[in-house]
């Protein structure tokens, strides 16, 4: 008889959703994990958030679809509003479900944090544990909470956000040891002060856009580098998210004064927006008249890219390795990606040695850091055109909006829906729409055994070189990023001719 698998002992820092998914995701494997958290309690804090094709397989695979599908409203449009409630343009999203099989679902955070919560026994959760320092010795790794309190594992997870104490002490170490890159030792860039909040229930005889059965996402170009986006989510309550431009010496000084916010802080700035229009009539004041005060957070939007996500037995997901603007909504996307990759990995490692783990890490971050590089270059442009406010943005974003055909924007979103990584030990979720999908690159046990004609799409093996479609067996040398670049070069040349270098600019930032 051969011996058990040695699977390891997993610690999560950090109870954000990506954090948390993770620990739903062990659960399922009996994979022994505690996940730390440093707030003393949970607060329901957050705005609206959507989740689409890119994420939403993996919570059908887990059974929890049906629970997302409760809490939201599809969003059918993105409409971009000036000052003056005049509208600048819009993005049709109506054709997203036949195309990605999904809808692209709005709900206020809090409902999906208290869904995966839900999932987590509470025994292994524990409040108040702010991580001071790591280390690693011995074939173990170990963290020292503020409390005195320390925890012993296998493999350590850095879940614990931007600012993320798993890492600082991880790039201690490898600064000490002169490993850690020059570009991981900067500060994130911070482009915008950010504050969100949530209504209680409201009467839809005053707001009339709660008696719709979808959503749409209102984006304000306000004054003096302000703007705000709303939306409509169920049970009668509008989301907002407030924001303000920041130049770089400006950014320098609030980063200073972040820990001087207060509620005092938030008042100043609630005051300086009540008065901003609402694309669907009255001003926000309406709307902050309704919200719970002490549900109302305030927050750097920053951007980092970080090099270094994993050395020995730690490992970081999410923010705490990409952080991102949130113009294209992926920062808790591609945290949940993290999640279910990294899931992955470590069902696939054959025992508890470091060289096993470092190979789980190492393809944990082969399949997840160029494409979290790619849509954080993304999300900043998708900021530009959705909230900036410097005369470059103001150019791009009309020429996008009044020139660029719809068929490109409509080709560009499809592209963000291709990419889909699934849970490797249950059964894949079958492509719904009319748009592609990439094969899946987790290694699978059952890869033998699937039908030859089945509609799933055939998984990537490394060492194949090529993409194999499972109905045609057709294979083709060029990549997809090869034929994308040829597209744009080709639709650049078009847009030279008609629109001059801004046309040319606004394709390539809508494009890549």
């Amino acid at each position: 008889m051969s011996e058990p698998k040695q699977v390891p002992t997993v610690m999560i820092v950090g109870a954000g959703l990506g954090g948390l998914l993770l620990g739903v995701l062990l659960e399922r494997i009996n994979v022994p994990y505690h996940i730390f958290e440093r707030a003393p309690v949970v607060k329901p804090l957050g705005a609206v958030m959507a989740l689409g094709s890119n994420a939403l397989p993996i919570f059908e695979q887990l059974g929890l679809l049906g629970e997302i599908e409760k809490i939201s409203l599809p969003c059918r449009s993105i409409e971009i509003h000036g000052a003056e409630r005049e509208l600048l343009g819009s993005i049709n999203l109506s054709g997203h479900k036949a195309v990605a099989g999904y809808e692209n679902n709005m709900f206020a955070r809090p409902r999906l944090y208290q869904i995966l919560l839900n999932q987590v026994p509470a025994n292994k959760i524990s409040l108040g544990k702010k991580v001071l320092r790591t280390e690693e010795k011995e074939g173990k790794v170990t963290i020292h909470c503020s409390d005195g309190s320390s925890y012993e594992g296998d493999l350590l997870v850095g879940a614990d956000g931007a600012y993320s104490g798993v890492r600082q002490s991880l790039y201690k170490r490898l600064s000490d040891k002169r490993l850690l890159p020059k570009d991981d030792q900067e500060n994130l860039s911070i482009g915008y002060v950010s504050m969100v909040g949530v209504t209680e229930t409201l009467d839809p005889e005053k707001f009339p856009i709660l008696k719709r059965d979808f959503s749409n996402l209102y984006k304000v170009i306000g004054k003096e580098g302000r703007g705000c986006s709303i939306d409509a989510i169920p049970d009668g309550r509008i989301g907002w998210l407030l924001t303000v431009q920041l130049d770089e010496e400006e950014a320098k000084v609030q980063q200073f004064r972040n820990s001087e916010w207060g509620p005092e802080s938030n008042d100043a700035m609630l005051k300086d927006f009540e008065d901003m229009p609402c694309p669907f009539g009255g001003t926000l004041a309406d709307l902050f008249a309704f919200t719970p005060k002490h549900l109302i957070s305030k927050v750097f939007l920053e951007e980092k890219m970080f090099k270094t996500w994993y050395h020995g037995r730690t490992v970081l997901l999410g923010d705490a390795c990409h952080k991102m603007l949130p113009g294209a909504g992926q920062g808790a996307v591609n945290a949940i990606q993290d999640a279910v990759v990294l899931a992955n990995s470590i069902y696939n490692m054959v025992d508890v040695s470091e060289e096993s783990i470092t190979n789980g890490f190492k393809d944990y971050y082969s399949q997840r850091y160029e494409r979290a590089r790619e849509q954080i270059k993304r999300s900043s442009n998708m900021s530009s055109l959705l909230s900036g406010q410097t005369l470059k943005d103001k150019v791009i974003r009309h020429i996008v909006l009044n020139y660029v055909p719809e068929w490109i924007l409509q080709w560009r979103l499809e592209k963000t829906f291709e990419y889909r990584p699934q849970i490797a030990w249950m059964p894949l979720v079958e492509n719904r729409g009319t748009g592609k999908v990439l094969p899946q690159e987790c290694k699978r046990y059952d890869d033998d055994r699937r039908a030859p004609n089945s509609a799933l799409p055939m998984f990537y093996r490394p060492g194949l070189g090529v993409h194999q479609d499972a109905k045609t067996n057709l294979s083709t040398d060029i990549s997809e990023k090869d034929w994308d670049k040829l597209l744009i070069v080709y639709l650049c040349r078009i847009s030279t001719q008609k629109q001059g270098y801004c046309g040319c600019k606004a394709l390539t930032l809508i494009l890549m």
